[in-house]
């Protein structure tokens, strides 16, 4: 009753907020499986830690591969976007070599105090898992050499491209492997 929910201090109901649209999306993921990845939790007991699989997009460099990452939701979601690393090895310009994912959707709400990105590319509360994943998956179609979290991707993959896509070749193999 409402009256109980008054009593739950606002950063206890935020957390719960996030964690039942969390859920809703998962439940609706797994009910409607979207083509080009899977997604589900690390562990049962952790709504907020994702691990998902993105299968690299056909017609691109990554064909093929099997890219693990998991993304990571903060209590205040969607309020506050997710982080996202990659726990499978991937050469792109927009992915650092730790394997974060550096994308205008994620980056946190509001002006770019750089003047890089306009407010509305910055993460948005109507964001979804499967939009996040949407948008790396176009990422990974189309990478943005100009602004790289992967400088030296994004070097070779203006001035060296058949260097750039040996790489992208070796991690696609080397995902298909651990997938077996």
């Amino acid at each position: 009753d409402s009256k109980q929910l008054n009593k739950i201090p606002s950063s206890d109901m935020s957390e719960l907020q996030a964690s039942l649209l969390l859920n809703r999306q998962l439940s609706e993921l797994q009910r409607h499986p979207v083509e080009g990845f899977s997604a589900g939790l690390v562990s049962d007991s952790d709504i907020f830690k994702w691990e998902v699989v993105i299968i690299g997009p056909p017609d691109t460099l990554y064909e093929g591969g099997f890219f693990k990452a998991h993304l990571i939701f903060p209590k205040e979601y969607p309020l506050r976007p997710p982080k996202m690393k990659f726990i499978t090895e991937i050469w792109h310009p927009n992915i650092d070599k730790a394997g974060d994912v550096c994308i205008s959707i994620l980056h946190e709400p509001g002006d770019d105090k750089w003047g890089y990105e306009k407010a509305e590319e910055r993460w948005l509360p109507v964001h979804t898992v499967e939009t996040i994943l949407l948008s790396v998956i176009s990422m990974l179609t189309d990478p943005n050499d100009e602004s790289a979290a992967n400088v030296d991707a994004a070097k070779e993959y203006r001035e060296n491209y058949a260097e750039f896509k040996r790489k992208v070749t070796r991690c696609v193999r080397r995902s298909q492997e651990e997938v077996e």
